[in-house]
């Protein structure tokens, strides 16, 4: 007979790292070769659970759906349920939740290019390529090591690069930028982990 398979449990849509990602665990008892797969469906056309190709029978506890949703500005929930043989849980829901307002940002990388007199300042975003387009920013800031007294350039969009003069700097100075996104409110990542480099040092 069936194998009565408990449903994935905590099932949770999170938003992640410009990802937007169904997350879960295991039913209590489940067996160690179990697959999941995972639907969803949007506010504005409910009852209408849509596959989701690279999450059908996966033996991972997760789905980024970023990149299959048909529209970031709508709210959407999934579903998933354990598989294993021809034993099928019951679906489990998540809440509602759309990219647009629900986005959350990670830490831009910043890339640095010293140069005699100046330094130019790229900020590259870990980006699922469906969202590439949407307004992404960044804010970078400038300091001496040491000191508190921190010179902001504010409101870079992610392709533009930031020129600095460094004819006035001697010294060791830091870099850290944030990922910046203007949706219902204006939301940023948490600033990156400082770059230092020695600038002006007459060898």
């Amino acid at each position: 007979g069936h194998v009565r398979l408990l449903p994935p449990q905590n099932v949770t849509l999170l938003s992640k790292d410009f990802a937007m990602i169904l997350t879960w665990a295991p039913g209590e008892v489940s067996p160690p070769d179990v697959t999941y797969t995972v639907r969803f469906e949007s506010q504005d056309r409910l009852d209408k659970w849509m596959k989701v190709p690279h999450c059908t029978n996966i033996p991972r506890t997760f789905c980024n759906l970023t990149c299959a949703l048909p529209n970031l500005y709508v709210k959407v929930r999934a579903r998933v349920k354990a598989v294993w043989g021809r034993s099928r849980s019951p679906w489990v829901k998540s809440q509602f939740k759309d990219y647009y307002s629900d986005v959350e940002l990670a830490p831009p990388v910043l890339n640095l290019d010293v140069r005699e007199n100046s330094i130019h300042v790229t900020a590259s975003f870990p980006l699922p390529t469906c969202v590439e387009n949407l307004t992404w920013k960044y804010d970078l800031n400038l300091w001496e090591a040491g000191s508190e007294d921190k010179k902001k350039y504010e409101g870079y969009f992610r392709k533009d690069t930031v020129t600095i003069n460094s004819t006035a700097l001697r010294g060791i100075y830091c870099f850290s930028a944030r990922a910046l996104y203007d949706s219902i409110d204006l939301k940023h990542s948490e600033f990156s982990q400082p770059v230092c480099v020695p600038l002006n040092h007459k060898g």
